[in-house]
């Protein structure tokens, strides 16, 4: 069973100081996950060269730095050490749709800068997002097309499936979703329990579980017998699973109370009885 963490879910720690990319290996460690699921902020010398070059329009020059290549280096023998693998790399800032070329062209750009950094992390998938684009109009749709192919061929050469998420935007739509997998050869789904249109929850998972290609459960609270009260979280696992989805199961927890260790753990311990009970290893 390969379980992760999404750092997200420690985004208040990381705000306080009181967790860096290092100490989250150490906390994945601790907690019992087995594979290594960073979002892009928790690279922080990474994401100051993103903000860096959008700053300055340099979208011209994707290229990692010398010192952020040193700095790749020192997080892959820390997860090395703490044996554990990089599974997906979500990246936000790096969207496809923007209204103008010129945003476009930028996104683009922070977005080659993380496909070479998670393959000297060694990781195995990318996570962009497609953007936002009013009623998802056909001259939308073929840019958000057109540069998902870019991403897919670029991450093909360097052994990297790049994904999409049910996140914001074009993609809260479970119609959407479905559109652009059928528009798209290779690319997959990071499939989010919660993030989807108001109300459409259960029929997006249906619909949409067979697309997965990675996992977040999303827990904001638990009842007294460690399940998250606000949603089906036992009929999504199950859903996936029948659905054939083998691949990591990822906790995304944004904890009501704060605590995130604590809120990690729970769902932790959610996810792995849901799928003791399905008789999955």
């Amino acid at each position: 069973m390969r379980l992760s963490i999404a750092s997200y879910s420690f985004h208040r720690r990381l705000e306080a100081g009181q967790q860096d990319m290092f100490q989250y290996i150490r906390d994945c460690q601790a907690l019992g996950a087995n594979v290594l699921e960073p979002w892009n902020s928790h690279l922080a010398p990474l994401a100051a060269g993103d903000a860096a070059l959008k700053a300055g329009g340099r979208w011209q020059d994707s290229r990692l730095s010398a010192a952020e290549q040193i700095y790749l280096e020192q997080v892959s023998a820390a997860a090395r050490a703490a044996a554990l693998p990089f599974g997906c790399v979500a990246v936000d800032g790096a969207h496809i749709y923007e209204p103008t070329p010129e945003a476009r062209q930028l996104n683009r750009a922070v977005a080659y800068r993380w496909l070479q950094a998670a393959h000297q992390l060694g990781a195995a998938q990318v996570r962009i997002d497609a953007g936002q684009a009013d009623g998802f109009p056909e001259s939308a749709f073929r840019i958000v097309v057109d540069g998902y192919r870019d991403l897919i061929a670029r991450g093909r050469e360097l052994g990297l499936e790049i994904l999409f998420e049910n996140h914001w935007g074009i993609s809260h739509d479970y119609e959407n979703v479905l559109k652009l997998v059928a528009a798209v050869d290779g690319l997959g789904l990071l499939f989010d329990t919660h993030n989807w249109r108001g109300g459409t929850h259960q029929i997006a998972w249906r619909e949409c579980a067979r697309f997965a290609r990675s996992v977040h459960i999303k827990t904001f609270r638990f009842d007294e017998a460690g399940n998250e009260p606000s949603e089906d979280l036992a009929l999504a696992i199950r859903l996936l699973v029948e659905a054939g989805y083998r691949g990591t199961w990822g906790v995304e927890s944004v904890p009501e109370d704060g605590d995130e260790l604590g809120a990690a753990a729970k769902t932790l311990a959610l996810i792995r009885r849901e799928l003791q009970g399905l008789g999955v290893a």
